[in-house]
């Protein structure tokens, strides 16, 4: 269901009872939705030549509380569908460039604290239990996604014996690598705007298969969130052309460090064994001074 288009829809039909200041807000929504979801209300009515007020009221005449709220469906209905090149466009009004580097940080810290915020302590717990019982942990990331599938993977293979790391170029190569995946075992999905429709597929497979389906999104109405048995959000708002995964990597992280907690041992003994043969294998360099 595309809820975006629904929005759009109801702007349309409700057009001939617009006053002439809202129908002008009303063009512009439905032809610049992508725009129109980073501009404040100020800057929305200065741009179609009405007031602050004006674009207030038609937030409410849609059935609004406000106009942040609908600022805030725009957001999370159109930015998996922007392009790199209209990302440019809507990150050169909300980058400071003479002083990007801590405009950028600073959106990452916003980022990490509403995760922090949104984010279900027990729901949380849930998939830590559920990764714990499964007999074999798949995880799947592409494109963006890939390096933070890489880096679960990574650590996952230092707790576990029983994961295996999806690699692929394509949907029938994923599917061959989950073909086995059953209700004993857990799929661990990780997609952020704009969505993978291999993992979503893959996701969907695993599901009709039996698994415990974890998605690991931006929000509730990812695509991902439709097949998934337990779902964890994390920000992922963009920065430019680029995705800002900062705090899915922190989530990631805490995922890691949770499991970890529950097989402490099983880990001391992992990285003694592996302490003797990086030291014997020389694969680090050492801090030793003459």
């Amino acid at each position: 269901m595309d809820k975006n288009h629904d929005l759009i829809k109801k702007i349309q039909s409700r057009m001939a009872d617009f006053s002439k200041g809202q129908k002008l807000i009303a063009n512009f929504i439905i032809n610049h939705y992508d725009r129109a979801a980073y501009m404040t209300a100020a800057k929305l009515g200065d741009e179609v030549g009405v007031s602050e007020s004006t674009v207030v009221r038609f937030a409410n005449e849609i059935g609004f509380d406000g106009y942040p709220k609908l600022q805030k469906v725009l957001k999370e209905l159109n930015k998996s569908k922007l392009t790199s090149v209209q990302r440019i466009k809507i990150s050169s009004d909300r980058i400071n460039e003479d002083n990007l580097l801590k405009s950028v940080l600073q959106e990452d810290m916003n980022k990490i604290r509403h995760t922090l915020e949104e984010i279900d302590q027990s729901n949380f717990n849930n998939i830590v239990e559920s990764i714990l019982n499964a007999k074999t942990i798949y995880i799947l990331g592409v494109r963006s996604s890939a390096p933070l599938a890489s880096f679960l993977g990574f650590y996952f293979n230092l707790i576990f014996d029983n994961v295996r790391l999806v690699h692929t170029t394509s949907v029938s190569e994923m599917f061959e690598q989950i073909i086995h995946a059953s209700k004993e075992d857990v799929v661990i999905g990780i997609s952020f705007p704009r969505y993978s429709k291999r993992t979503v597929n893959a996701m969907r497979f695993a599901k009709n298969k039996g698994a415990t389906v974890v998605a690991i999104t931006d929000n509730l109405n990812s695509p991902l969130a439709e097949n998934a048995d337990h779902v964890i959000t994390a920000r992922s708002d963009m920065a430019s052309f680029v995705d800002s995964l900062v705090a899915p990597l922190s989530v990631i992280n805490a995922l890691i460090v949770a499991v970890g907690l529950k097989r402490k041992q099983h880990i001391y003994d992992t990285f003694e064994n592996l302490e003797k043969i990086w030291d014997e294998y020389k694969v680090y360099e050492t801090l030793d001074h003459e």
